[in-house]
């Protein structure tokens, strides 16, 4: 995927400017993604493929991933490429485009590390470092593209959409994940934001979302940051500081 004139225009624009000041859509889903797909390349580099319950491991991680990247691909194309079509007819098209070359190797990969456990031992290690490098380029692709969205595609929403607007259109996706997915990607979400960030998202849950799925967050949150910043979370929030279950 290349950036176009008009998409480096966007991006200066953009970077010149305070985008920190703007409600941004992107950043925080893409920090998790970034975490996730950083987490599986390392997870499949180096899986012991004699050993099964590693290689299942492995395999499941870059599964999961796969379908974290469908799914965010139907979450923009539901909520977020209508809403730019709507006030910047074509400016999604680009992108648009990438999601579904990203569909087709997500099934692809998907399925070459499914048939990874059945392979036969003595090309199993081939076949793993062949699917090794066919993830680092789909991550590498997905940074690249994210980056495009997070610059050039924000700021066609900010010159056209109020950050109220913009909120409607986030709060009507986040509604539509099931809870399920939410703890998933809170999962990878959680360690990979600031503390201000971390603040921001469980507080909202704290005062908006049903007692139970906020103390679900909060089981999420403690399990997967370390003592020191799941100490500070809780202060923020006003809750007792129980020991975190990363060291």
């Amino acid at each position: 995927m290349k950036i176009d004139t008009h998409e480096l225009n966007a991006v200066s624009t953009v970077t010149s400017g305070q985008p920190a000041l703007r409600m941004d859509m992107y950043a925080l889903i893409h920090k998790a993604l970034r975490a996730q797909m950083n987490d599986a390349v390392l997870t499949l580099g180096c899986v012991d493929c004699d050993d099964a319950d590693a290689l299942a491991h492995a395999v499941q991680t870059v599964t999961v991933l796969m379908d974290a990247c469908a799914a965010h691909v139907q979450h923009e194309e539901q909520f977020v490429h209508p809403a730019i079509e709507a006030r910047a007819p074509g400016a999604s098209a680009a992108v648009a485009h990438d999601h579904q070359e990203h569909l087709a190797e997500i099934g692809q990969i998907r399925a070459a590390a499914l048939a990874l456990p059945a392979a036969a031992a003595p090309v199993r290690d081939a076949m793993a470092l062949a699917l090794y490098r066919r993830l680092t380029l789909f991550v590498a692709h997905n940074f690249e593209h994210m980056h495009v969205e997070e610059t050039a595609h924000n700021a066609v929403l900010w010159s056209r959409y109020t950050d109220a607007e913009l909120r409607e259109i986030h709060d009507a996706l986040v509604a539509s994940i099931p809870p399920h997915e939410m703890m998933a990607t809170l999962r990878w979400m959680a360690p990979a934001m600031t503390p201000t960030e971390r603040t921001m998202v469980l507080g909202d849950m704290q005062q908006n979302a049903p007692a139970p799925a906020f103390e679900a967050a909060l089981d999420v949150a403690r399990a997967h940051l370390d003592t020191a910043s799941w100490a500070k979370l809780a202060r923020s929030l006003g809750v007792a500081v129980v020991p975190g279950l990363v060291g």
